[in-house]
């Protein structure tokens, strides 16, 4: 692992927006987030599987990414102000979660090594969190934000082509109108289209009208190109889009 005491490190931050969050391929990523829901879903399991160590660290909060050469977790310990950075090499031919794997195993390892050696659970975390850059909390912080999530069917902006972003736009009613507009001169049965097609493409726009004069939101903590660990659940969240509220 790479224990250089720098703080800030070059190219530990967002990823590129056209990489995949999970594994960080551009093959067919387009505007998604994801290359696939299977990949997405391989790293939270091992990241959801892998908890024991942030529990016997006492952890807060936690972020996990990477780059093309590094993987980063940053931790919070329960009453520290600081924040702490694991850094590990990226390997050739594995993914982050296979990096992951071996990250925390090795600390895994070596905290229960330094908790035989000397019966005491304190030293052992304390062993372990001296292995990482010490940062000031403001320095890649582990804090979340909290963002507000829009209650709205995936299937109705699917059907009307529509992105969440779109929702936040203060001319959204128009935009359902003229989204709708488009699928219906594409889908409607008297131009060839199917009728079943059609008529999802209409609830879509029926439900999505309701919302937009009475939009919904969820509350969810995250950030918006990290892993986030909550420990009072003692579990992983997928990246969160950020929206102000």
């Amino acid at each position: 692992m790479n224990n250089s005491r720098q703080s800030n490190i070059p190219g530990t931050g967002s990823k590129k927006s056209n990489q995949c969050l999970s594994c960080g391929t551009t093959e067919n990523i387009g505007h998604r987030k994801y290359c696939s829901i299977d990949c997405r879903q391989k790293l939270r399991y091992t990241l959801n599987i892998r908890t024991g160590l942030l529990k016997a660290l006492n952890i807060r909060y936690a972020t996990f990414y990477f780059t093309d050469m590094m993987i980063i977790m940053d931790v919070l310990p329960y009453g520290s102000s600081d924040i702490f950075s694991f850094i590990y090499p990226r390997s050739n031919g594995k993914k982050p979660s296979e990096d992951y794997r071996m990250m925390s195993a090795m600390l895994g390892n070596e905290w229960w090594a330094e908790k035989n050696r000397t019966n005491k659970h304190y030293l052992a975390s304390r062993h372990i969190l001296e292995q990482a850059v010490r940062n000031e909390p403001k320095a890649n912080c582990a804090v979340p934000f909290e963002t507000k999530i829009p209650v709205v069917r995936e299937s109705s902006l699917t059907y009307l082509k529509l992105s969440k972003s779109e929702l936040n736009s203060p001319e959204l009613e128009k935009i359902i109108k003229s989204a709708y507009r488009v699928q219906v001169k594409k889908h409607h049965p008297d131009l060839g289209g199917e009728t079943d097609t059609f008529r999802k493409i209409h609830q879509a726009y029926l439900d999505l009208v309701q919302w937009a004069e009475n939009p919904s939101y969820m509350n969810r903590r995250g950030f918006p190109d990290k892993w986030f660990y909550d420990g009072n659940k003692n579990k992983w969240v997928q990246p969160t889009p950020y929206r102000k509220p």
